[in-house]
């Protein structure tokens, strides 16, 4: 049987898709692959679903049963090899939960990332004391010091995409509420957060924006989501959303479409970027 991972990298995804769609293309059915490789049909569902790691020799004679050859069969299992290989953020297993492992994967190999934040600054615009601060109020189920720091230390490593020669572009709209609750006692936190949301503002590929309480109810008041979109054809855009004790992936187009739909209403009628920034820096001078 193929090992399992903790949680799948985006390569395994899109060439679990991939692999699916080799397979239809050839006219076969799940049955009729796993008696190529003389095991069930539920272990090609796992392939293809991402839920194991992709074993090379499977993959070998899936492509030829598939009649996939030559350089682009060999193309194929160099991209299996690199997605089986552990990224970065897998040296934080022991802290980060298995739900949210495929998060941190889709949001470094997005393109796009929308999210809709009604409760605190995302993660990735997180400075260090304000990230430390909401850890230590117990969001993440555990008060351990060493818990909280290992979680500090990967959010900072999560911001990095950010500064890449080609970073994603982060379109973010925060409810008001965010600006408006504490996190810490101490001020020069939600001072320093605020300086930091305000360099943000400056950058091409970051766009915030508010959504204000004169503005009223909008469709996105239900929880925080992230809708992601990649460069990849085999990958669809997928969303996030968080509940208490893990998480839902949604890849359906109607899921997903609604909660475009949703975003898209949101954003027409949040702040304005130009807005959102005036808006920061009155926050900012009344602390």
């Amino acid at each position: 049987m193929s090992e399992r991972r903790a949680a799948p990298t985006v390569g395994q995804v899109v060439l679990g898709k991939r692999l699916q769609e080799l397979r239809e293309a050839a006219g076969l059915g799940r049955d009729a692959a796993a008696q190529v490789l003389h095991v069930n049909a539920a272990t090609v569902r796992r392939m293809e679903m991402a839920e194991v790691a992709l074993k090379i020799p499977y993959v070998q004679a899936l492509l030829a049963a598939y009649g996939v050859t030559g350089d682009e069969a060999a193309a194929f299992i160099r991209l299996a090899e690199d997605a089986n290989r552990p990224d970065w953020w897998q040296r934080f297993h022991d802290v980060l939960p298995e739900w949210f492992s495929l998060y941190v994967s889709l949001e470094g190999a997005a393109r796009l990332i929308r999210s809709y934040e009604p409760h605190f600054v995302p993660g990735l615009l997180q400075t260090e004391a304000y990230a430390r601060a909401v850890l230590e109020a117990g969001t993440i189920g555990q008060h351990a010091p060493d818990s909280v720091e290992r979680h500090v230390t990967l959010r900072m490593e999560r911001q990095h995409l950010l500064e890449r020669d080609d970073p994603p572009h982060l379109w973010i709209v925060m409810d008001e509420t965010v600006l408006r609750r504490p996190v810490s006692t101490r001020s020069e936190v939600m001072r320093d957060q605020l300086d930091k949301l305000l360099e943000y503002t400056e950058r091409d590929r970051i766009t915030l924006q508010l959504a204000e309480f004169a503005a009223g109810p909008h469709p996105g008041t239900y929880a925080p989501f992230t809708l992601f979109r990649f460069p990849q054809r085999e990958l669809p855009d997928m969303v996030f959303t968080e509940y208490l004790t893990g998480a839902l992936y949604l890849d359906s187009r109607e899921e997903v479409a609604t909660h475009l739909e949703v975003l898209d209403h949101m954003t027409a009628r949040a702040a304005s970027a130009q807005r959102t920034q005036k808006l920061l820096r009155e926050f900012r001078e009344s602390l």
